[in-house]
């Protein structure tokens, strides 16, 4: 009997974990009614997060409301596993979806993500898990510090909570303020790529177009980072130079590390972890992955690699049907990878084709197993 692994991210947008795998399970039943399925969908710390621990842990969703992106009250969660860790998304109050018809990574906040982590404290949660990823945000996590008591003043004294337009202008940072109960926690910041806070490969030249940013304000957001984590060298003795990760979620890893004393840890090595990965994929024959767009930074460290890097250690086979593949792809096959297929069978905009991405992956699935049924 056929078995196989479906381990898929979500494709940001268009579609979740949880739905990819439905899909591509239909399509496997079609052709191998009796194979055994399992279906994993996980996340590398964006959105999809606490859906894949919950899955892999067991748990609940806790609902709260808290400010949005822009200030405004709106429903959010976090969730709770049976140990009492508190999985938290920062897209789930700070993500790029929230954005949409605004798109100013300047103005946009993660004060929510500082109110669930107090709220999951208060919960007698020990150990916090921040999954960074998504983000609409450019603030370096300056708004989730704040919410938690992190004190920024100007150089004129006056408080305030700085957003990416605002970095550049912090006078002094106060940690005393902090809330007491965070301070004993245990605080994980997972993030999906390695990339440094500012610079050519830093969070604002590299993830802010996508959030909005025209060449000017790159430039602007990426000269605040680097002022921001001066400030932070001088009133914190922290250093983010070049730390892998501080990058992540418009800056939030360095915030999450100079503000909160967090730890980074790649995202998808830690869902899979909890997952038992190796033992569930061990008698595999295909494990089916897969992400919105496999690009380059697809190879520093997202899902299709981070499962291609573990199923291979074993010796199972990896397929990845991904939504676009970007240029200089090819490393993908050296960790594990034996074959990318693209959903995209039209070429239009990604406006059109993410209003039939459900169709299209169907389809790829459809003709992959049909293909597959010929060597049974």
């Amino acid at each position: 009997m056929k078995k196989f692994v479906l381990i898929p991210d979500s494709f940001k947008g268009t579609m979740s974990s949880l739905e990819v795998c439905r899909i591509m399970e239909e399509s496997i039943r079609r052709h191998f009614p009796q194979a055994e399925v399992l279906s994993l969908p996980v996340a590398d710390g964006g959105e999809g997060s606490v859906d894949a621990f919950l899955t892999a842990a067991g748990g609940k969703k806790v609902p709260l409301r808290v400010k949005g992106p822009y200030g405004e009250e709106i429903d959010s969660f976090y969730g709770i596993t049976p140990d009492h860790t508190a999985v938290i998304e920062m897209a789930a109050c700070a993500g790029l979806p929230l954005s949409e018809g605004v798109m100013r990574p300047d103005l946009a906040s993660t004060y929510g993500v500082g109110q669930l982590m107090v709220h999951a404290a208060e919960q007698g949660c020990k150990k916090l898990i921040i999954c960074l990823g998504g983000s609409c945000t450019n603030d370096m996590g300056a708004g989730a510090a704040a919410a938690a008591g992190v004190v920024f003043r100007n150089r004129e004294g006056e408080e305030f909570v700085p957003t990416g337009a605002t970095l550049g202008q912090i006078g002094s940072i106060s940690r005393e303020g902090l809330h007491p109960l965070l301070r004993g926690c245990e605080i994980i910041a997972m993030c999906d790529i390695d990339n440094p806070l500012y610079g050519e490969s830093g969070a604002a030249c590299v993830f802010a177009p996508q959030k909005g940013a025209d060449a000017e304000m790159v430039r602007m957001l990426d000269q605040n980072l680097r002022r921001a984590a001066q400030a932070v060298k001088e009133q914190l003795s922290v250093s983010l130079d070049g730390v892998p990760g501080a990058g992540a979620a418009g800056g939030m890893g360095g915030g999450m590390l100079a503000f909160f004393g967090a730890r980074l840890q790649m995202g998808i090595t830690t869902v899979l972890d909890a997952l038992s990965f190796e033992r569930k994929a061990r008698d595999a024959d295909v494990v089916f992955t897969g992400e919105g767009k496999l690009d380059t930074q697809s190879l520093r460290g997202k899902v299709v690699v981070g499962v291609a890097r573990r199923a291979k250690a074993i010796g199972v086979p990896v397929i990845a049907v991904v939504g676009d593949i970007g240029d200089g792809i090819d490393a993908v096959y050296e960790e594990g990878v034996c074959a990318v297929f693209s959903i995209n069978r039209v070429a239009v905009d990604f406006s059109q084709a993410q209003l039939r991405s459900r169709q299209d992956m169907a389809l790829t699935m459809e003709n992959l197993m049909r293909f597959l049924s010929q060597f049974s």
